[in-house]
């Protein structure tokens, strides 16, 4: 059996899930999601906990009976309390602007680098160096602070771009003169 698959999905106070055939619909105070599971499997509800119960013991359904119980588990938990990703800009000049969604990061090139973030995806900067990203959906959370990040990766040398918070970023000597 899938380990993550067996376990039971605790809904929060606030959050309301409503089972329709292959279709969840969950609903909580900071957001609304909609998920779909494969032909075959069962989602059962008995009162705070929501089990996935897969067809048959095949590789793929063992598979997919872990990553659909992750999934529901993450919409369950995005929608009753946000996640959060906090990014770090470090270089000379390098500073990032928000006004609504439009973000603006000045990284070193001749032109500024924007991006517009999704309406799900609610964002602020601190100190000009310091983005920070939540929003009740994962995945969408985790594809975005990635483009950010891929705008300016970090580079080895003088450790110059953007990073994640408490990311480790090994460093390389320069060349060295001759002697």
């Amino acid at each position: 059996m899938s380990r993550i698959g067996k376990k039971p999905i605790q809904v929060p106070k606030g959050v309301t899930v409503k089972i329709d055939k292959l279709n969840l619909h969950i609903k909580g105070p900071h957001g609304e999601m909609h998920h779909t599971l494969p032909y075959g499997f069962t989602v059962t509800q008995e009162n705070d906990l929501i089990t996935v119960t897969r067809p048959s013991d095949n590789g793929k359904d063992k598979a997919l009976h872990g990553l659909h119980r992750s999934l529901l588990n993450n919409m369950v938990t995005g929608v009753a309390q946000p996640f959060k990703k906090v990014l770090e800009i470090s270089g000379v000049g390098y500073r990032a602007q928000l006004a609504g969604q439009n973000l603006s990061m000045t990284l070193g090139f001749t032109k500024p680098v924007e991006m517009t973030l999704p309406p799900q995806v609610k964002g602020s900067v601190e100190k000009q160096t310091v983005i920070t990203l939540t929003s009740f959906d994962k995945e969408l959370l985790g594809k975005i602070s990635s483009e950010i990040k891929q705008a300016k990766p970090v580079e080895p040398y003088k450790g110059k771009g953007i990073r994640f918070e408490g990311e480790k970023v090994r460093r390389k000597e320069g060349k060295t003169g001759k002697k």
